[in-house]
């Protein structure tokens, strides 16, 4: 019976031993305490934690990549931002990233929107982001913490940065780490910590995350994760309305959702729903309603891959712009002027290619 005992003790430690090793980088993760700024990150699979001044540097490091590594500071305020947005003749969208660094870095760099110091180079242009920060990628936090750098670097610029919330990101708010990669229990665990407490409304990253829009109107063309649904349709729910009330939701576990959070939150909701894909895509009358609804022209959302994305569905009407980031298929769109184009991850442009059929959910 001993030996029994020590053999499944040795098995726990092994496993123990193999779930920390997982950890090559993670982090960092903010708490503000009065004026100090209280910094954990992990580094080799070692814990560090710092305790810096409000206006310091914060560094984002990478165990094999050393040269990705970059710093920002934490913003003044985090502010909600607005539902609404006039136009503009250039703007670069994707969704899906799911913590895959190196695949956006490579296309914001391809691109023209950033460099490789990280410094903001797409001028007047913005950056908009369909939801999916978390889950899957092993680089969440930097992913993370660029976007939080360039929204001031952009802003300083003329720019701008929209980031639109999905399906995985309240998922992870709420509680919800079915699609985690292994590396995060792990983070947490050596932190000593449950991983909610990493993202929670009382740190930097999760206050701003709780900022976030659910949907943006930029000129005539509507952005979110999912879509609208012909339950939003036929609500009375406004744009900002939307926002609002979907904000009000972040964090709560859905079983605990009221009647109008779960029609928000879930599958009807703008960051779950998967009506205009598939054999049974939902009727065109149901896309000329969302766009008679929130006075636009085009939706553009992620969420749902297809064989044909990145592609405009419905005679253009709606953009699909999911695409596999983790099996290596980097694509985005970008808008300039009265034209669209897909882009690659080298800078590549073709034109949008319109899908009459009905789109293959892969």
């Amino acid at each position: 019976m001993k030996i029994y005992k020590k053999v499944i003790f040795a098995l726990f430690l092994m496993i123990s031993m193999r779930t920390f090793a997982q950890v090559e980088q993670d982090g960092p993760y903010i708490w503000r305490s009065g004026n100090q700024i209280i910094n954990r990150y992990i580094l080799d699979n070692v814990l560090h934690v710092d305790s810096l001044k409000e206006d310091a540097l914060i560094a984002v490091r990478f165990a094999k990549n050393v040269d990705w590594n970059f710093s920002f500071k934490l913003h003044k305020k985090i502010v909600v931002p607005p539902a609404s947005y006039s136009g503009v003749n250039k703007m670069f969208v994707l969704s899906d990233i799911e913590g895959e660094f190196e695949a956006f870095r490579a296309l914001m760099i391809g691109n023209g929107v950033m460099d490789e110091k990280y410094n903001w180079t797409f001028g007047k242009g913005q950056l908009v982001i369909c939801g999916d920060l978390f889950d899957r990628g092993k680089e969440v936090m930097p992913y993370l913490w660029l976007l939080y750098k360039l929204e001031e670097d952009a802003a300083k610029k003329g720019g701008f940065v929209h980031v639109v919330l999905g399906n995985h990101d309240i998922m992870n708010m709420a509680g919800d780490l079915r699609y985690h990669s292994p590396k995060y229990a792990a983070s947490a665990k050596l932190m000593n910590l449950e991983y909610g407490k990493l993202i929670d409304a009382d740190t930097e990253i999760g206050k701003w995350l709780r900022s976030k829009n659910a949907i943006e109107k930029i000129g005539d063309r509507i952005f979110m994760h999912a879509g609208i649904s012909p339950k939003i349709n036929a609500s009375d729910f406004s744009l900002q309305a939307i926002n609002d009330k979907c904000r009000s939701y972040y964090g709560i576990a859905t079983k605990k959702l009221p009647e109008e959070g779960r029609l928000l939150m879930g599958t009807s909701g703008p960051f779950w729903y998967r009506g205009y894909f598939g054999k049974d895509r939902t009727s065109p009358a149901t896309v000329d309603s969302t766009l008679a609804k929130f006075a636009c022209k085009q939706i553009v959302v992620g969420h749902t891959i297809t064989k044909e994305n990145i592609a405009g569905y419905y005679n253009g009407k709606v953009i699909g712009v999911d695409v596999n980031e983790h099996s290596g298929d980097r694509k985005a769109v970008l808008f300039i002027n009265n034209k669209t184009f897909v882009v690659d991850d080298k800078g590549k442009q073709q034109l949008l290619e319109i899908k009459d059929a009905p789109a293959a959910i892969e």
